[in-house]
């Protein structure tokens, strides 16, 4: 596998520890009538993020460690706000994930495509609609990959 695919999995694994903190944030705000939809989905993240890093390490390089905290992209007081920070979370993770499904192949592809699928279904409950092309900054008028990787390290 290339550069490409190293580092791609590793904006991707940059992505699902922002995803974690995020969740945390929004698990904490968020009604209790959709309290079990945000844990299921910080549950999935932290899998996600797992899996990653033994993915980076099977590619030869040191997993990108987690943020003490990252900044978020706006104030979460109450349960709808924590409702569209989860459907933001989810947008840019699927763009990281649309980046990782360009550069690898074979199992680490349908991995990042599952990845990819499973955050734009989440990001249509989350929002109550979808766009267009999940995943392709370019056509939803989303952040690129580029732009969360540089957001996430912007915490430091």
């Amino acid at each position: 596998m290339s550069d490409g695919t190293l580092e791609a999995a590793q904006a991707a694994l940059a992505a699902e520890h922002a995803a974690v903190y995020g969740y945390g944030v929004a698990g904490g705000r968020v009604a209790a009538a959709r309290r079990a939809e945000a844990t299921a989905a910080h549950h999935a993240h932290r899998a996600r993020r797992d899996a990653l890093a033994r993915t980076v390490r099977d590619l030869g390089g040191e997993p990108v460690a987690s943020d003490a905290a990252y900044a978020l992209p706006f104030a979460v007081p109450d349960s709808a706000a924590a409702v569209r920070l989860a459907a933001v979370l989810e947008d840019r993770v699927a763009n990281v994930y649309s980046d990782l499904v360009r550069a690898a192949d074979g199992e680490l592809r349908r991995s990042a495509a599952d990845a990819l699928r499973e955050a734009a279904v989440r990001a249509v409950r989350w929002r109550g609609s979808g766009v267009p092309f999940p995943g392709l900054a370019e056509r939803a008028g989303t952040k690129t990959a580029t732009d969360t990787k540089t957001e996430a390290g912007a915490a430091h």
